[in-house]
């Protein structure tokens, strides 16, 4: 009955960035910029980590794995969005739409549970040292990361079905330059009232069930490096901690941002999908290589075997 009444429209039409070519254009320059360099920052970091020994820890796993999702996040999004700024008529099939939403959800899912993985390790880390190598096994990190995909699947396929149960009569356009579910609601004909708070549900349950591993992690950890008596104790250990909160803090805030306020179609609602799904990828390989001494050196390491 779903993709009977999905037949009736076989495209959505996308609003985008901006109608005015000049600035199309100028945004085109800005993005496939951002795209670039996310690539190549990302593709550093899975090289570095890849092939210098001295990073081969769980530290450093978790990191080549959130590189790796930064890259897909970004293609999710981005290279449609560069399409569209270069052409007059922004459409998307419903199809197409609905594998962007599971994308979306499946991408930034998993880099939520990664990000609360890496809070364990800096945790296991600074509150128990000399454990951290029994704690932080190859298996136990391995299966975070496999978790990590899997609950993600799991929660971006009954986000799907949402949509998929979603009925579109006349309304084809979305005011934004992405399909993103809370964008698709208001072009429905049927009750969503429903859909909505399942939407609320899961972000939440997804949001806390990630921040909040986060949240008593660093409260350990906070509690742990207090403790320290060495200035320099301390701020080696902030040190290793402060990458990978600014990360959190960029993430979860512009994500929770967009998925718990009501969609207006506003500025806020495209600055917010644009920070974590254009931004955040960009800015993670900076914040861990220009924040991190070891990546720093084997940067450095990496490039003097090509260069």
């Amino acid at each position: 009955m779903a993709w009977r009444n999905h037949s009736i429209i076989t495209e959505f039409i996308l609003t985008g960035l901006s109608d005015d070519p000049h600035i199309q254009a100028l945004l085109f320059g800005l993005f496939l910029g951002i795209y670039l360099l996310t690539m190549m920052g990302n593709l550093m970091l899975l090289l570095v980590i890849r092939t210098d020994s001295r990073l081969h820890t769980p530290m450093y796993f978790f990191l080549s794995n959130l590189s790796f999702l930064d890259l897909c996040f970004s293609s999710v999004t981005v290279p449609k969005l560069l399409k569209d700024l270069l052409s007059e008529k922004k459409t998307i099939s419903v199809e197409g739409c609905l594998a962007q939403v599971f994308f979306v959800f499946l991408t930034a899912g998993t880099e939520a549970f990664l990000l609360s993985a890496m809070a364990y390790d800096r945790y296991a880390a600074i509150c128990h040292p000399l454990l951290y190598g029994q704690v932080m096994s190859n298996q136990l990190c391995m299966g975070l990361v496999l978790a990590s995909w899997g609950l993600a699947s799991l929660n971006a396929f009954v986000i799907v079905l949402l949509a998929i149960n979603l009925d579109f009569c006349e309304a084809q356009t979305i005011y934004h330059y992405t399909c993103e579910l809370p964008s698709l609601f208001p072009l429905s004909c049927s009750d969503i009232s429903i859909n909505i708070n399942i939407l609320i549900c899961s972000t939440l349950l997804h949001g806390l069930g990630t921040f909040l591993p986060i949240f008593f992690s660093y409260t350990r950890i906070v509690s742990t490096i207090l403790r320290i008596s060495s200035t320099s104790g301390r701020s080696k250990a902030f040190s290793t901690c402060s990458s990978h909160l600014i990360a959190v803090i960029l993430f979860f805030g512009s994500g929770l941002i967009r998925y718990l306020m009501p969609t207006s179609g506003s500025s806020l609602d495209l600055l917010s999908s644009l920070q974590y799904s254009a931004v955040t990828p960009l800015l993670n390989p900076l914040i861990y290589s220009l924040k991190n001494k070891e990546v720093k050196a084997a940067v450095r390491r990496t490039l003097g075997k090509y260069f």
